[in-house]
């Protein structure tokens, strides 16, 4: 029997510690040897809403290591960042550590090919780390996307791609993350929404305080709940419409418990799609495209300092 897929929205203030102990309660987490998380490190310093809080990540490793004999956390290298520097800068790995758990980047991991049927996509390679896990914890934000238009709980697995140059698989981006979303089926996401943000996200944009939390046993019926509580519409987000198409999935159809979706709504500011977004779209609908103009470090920097003269900040890559 397929399990019923549900959210539950809080008001976060100061009820944390509850909220995560409920959420680990209802995924049956207790008992699992070895627990997986994702955080979102897509910036290499802490900035609330663009990254993960690491006194989020502190309390919810504190409180798996009570029940679980190793919780790793992990995430890969960005195309300009070492996924180490990050995980020191933004105080992840302290946090980590001092609750008992560890880091790892899953860009040194060994790797495993996993095959897809029936795709353009033939394969894609993955951390043996993340794949042996007993169960992954999905530790998301709630923010708007330059080139996406939202970015949640599945892009969030993206980083599970553990090549810096993970970059290239946009052209394929929609069935990579339908591809991600099924094979690693988290079993437990957690969306830190105290702060989102808004505009030219995910980390150039405006914070929001939303002081939300939302928890849920699928990363789809999260993204697609919190999609609607910025206020967008499934048909901005190609990526989530087309993996609600391939799951059948509608808002709909999730159990929603806590505040409803109608009591958290804001809406949210659009990214502005100027020149820069624009080329950046084109190019990322071809791999050749893709893999010219995103070859090497420095041909990024140039792209970066183009965009910096045209409209005074860098282009996304994340």
């Amino acid at each position: 029997m397929t399990q019923q897929k549900t959210v539950k929205i809080f008001k976060a203030n100061e009820r944390i510690s509850e909220i995560l102990k409920q959420a680990v309660k209802d995924a049956q987490l207790s008992g699992k040897k070895r627990i997986f998380i994702k955080p979102n490190l897509s910036h290499p310093e802490y900035v609330p809403g663009v990254v993960t809080n690491p006194t989020l990540a502190y309390e919810l490793v504190s409180l798996l290591r009570n029940q679980a004999e190793e919780v790793i956390v992990g995430e890969s290298d960005g195309f300009n960042y070492s996924c180490r520097m990050a995980f020191k800068k933004t105080g992840m790995e302290a946090a980590v550590e001092k609750a008992g758990g560890k880091v790892i980047n899953l860009s040194e991991d060994k790797i495993v090919k996993v095959k897809l049927g029936g795709s353009r996509l033939k394969a894609l390679f993955l951390p043996k780390t993340v794949l042996d896990a007993d169960a992954i914890v999905d530790l998301a934000l709630m923010k708007t996307h330059e080139w996406a238009m939202y970015s949640g709980a599945i892009k969030n697995l993206f980083g599970c791609v553990p090549s810096n140059k993970r970059i290239y698989l946009h052209p394929y981006i929609n069935e990579v993350f339908y591809q991600l979303y099924r094979i690693l089926q988290p079993q437990l996401t957690i969306m830190d929404a105290r702060v989102a943000i808004e505009g030219n996200g995910p980390t150039k944009g405006t914070p929001v305080k939303m002081g939300l939390m939302l928890t849920s046993n699928c990363a789809l019926a999260i993204d697609l709940v919190a999609s609607k509580i910025m206020g967008l519409n499934i048909e901005e987000v190609d990526y989530l419409r087309y993996i609600a198409q391939k799951e059948n999935l509608q808002a709909n159809d999730i159990n929603v418990q806590g505040l409803q979706i109608a009591e958290a709504t804001q809406r949210f500011k659009r990214p502005k799609i100027d020149l820069p977004v624009k080329a950046q779209a084109m190019i990322y609908k071809h791999e050749l495209l893709t893999k010219m103009f995103f070859c090497s470090l420095g041909f990024v920097k140039l792209l970066q300092k183009a965009t910096i003269a045209y409209r005074g900040k860098p282009i996304e890559t994340g």
